[in-house]
């Protein structure tokens, strides 16, 4: 079904479709000792408390033009944090016709998109490998929208939001909905990757794959970023502190934890 702004389609009631956005993006980093492990995950917790996390999901509202309803944050004992966001439709102006294509959605402040109901959540998950030196932190962003608009549209910002090693994410059109004539809408915009949705710049600092069963209204896309420095994935001081051999041993063990996460599943060594 191909939909312009010109071929709208007139609905029994409101857009029942839900659409679901599901980020998750992943920090690598190399801590050689028990006390580089906790100043990492101290920093992680500080960098991405409760309140900043909230800042990201109401800046994620605005985008998608809601009325933030309730907010529900927490920082855990001993690490992570966790925010829910419940919005309603906000104001609505003319719905833009960006919203029908394929194209990266806005930053903040520059456009009001429409939709019925909707929650944002996010949970954060430091944690570390018990003996080989590696810290990880990941965040899951969850964006659920009922609708005109895919909440795809706010994946540009999210992904501006963090910085971020490997990122999956996941789309999905549930339920259906109906024209006044009965005939039900299981989806009602085009899509053939998430990769559409995301900047052209990102796209190539990144090797993707999509995993997508179009007949289901699934969509799901992998991102390892392309170019690495070890400098970047130290924590307190640069590579030029180390041998050759640790710099060569450290970085086996970094690209084999991004490998596997990546992928899916440990890989031998």
């Amino acid at each position: 079904m191909t939909l312009t702004p010109k071929q709208r389609v007139e609905l029994h009631e409101f857009n029942n479709l839900t659409k679901s956005l599901s980020f998750n993006m992943y920090d690598i980093c190399y801590t050689k000792t028990k006390e580089e492990r906790q100043a990492y995950i101290e920093y992680i917790d500080e960098q991405y408390n409760s309140d900043r996390l909230t800042q990201i999901l109401i800046a994620v509202s605005d985008i998608i033009g809601a009325h933030v309803l309730n907010v529900a944050k927490q920082d855990y004992v001993p690490q992570g944090a966790s925010v829910t966001v419940l919005v309603s439709e906000g104001p609505v102006v003319e719905v833009p016709t960006e919203s029908f294509e394929e194209s990266p959605g806005p930053l903040p402040d520059n456009v009001v998109l429409q939709l019925d109901k909707s929650h944002i959540t996010v949970h954060t998950y430091p944690e570390y490998h018990p003996d080989e030196g590696i810290s990880t932190f990941r965040a899951d962003i969850d964006v659920s929208t009922c609708g005109e608009i895919s909440p795809l549209k706010a994946l540009n910002y999210l992904i501006h939001s963090f910085d971020t090693d490997i990122m999956t994410i996941d789309y999905r059109v549930r339920g259906f909905t109906r024209d006044i004539n009965g005939h039900k809408l299981f989806i009602d915009h085009e899509i053939s990757s998430i990769q559409n949705y995301i900047p052209d710049e990102v796209v190539d600092a990144y090797h993707m794959i999509d995993v997508n069963v179009y007949q289901e209204h699934i969509f799901h896309t992998k991102c390892k970023l392309k170019e690495f420095d070890l400098n970047n994935y130290l924590f307190g001081y640069t590579k030029d502190k180390l041998s050759p051999q640790e710099q060569a041993e450290i970085t086996e063990l970094l690209k084999t934890e991004m490998d596997e996460i990546f992928y899916g599943r440990n890989i031998s060594s």
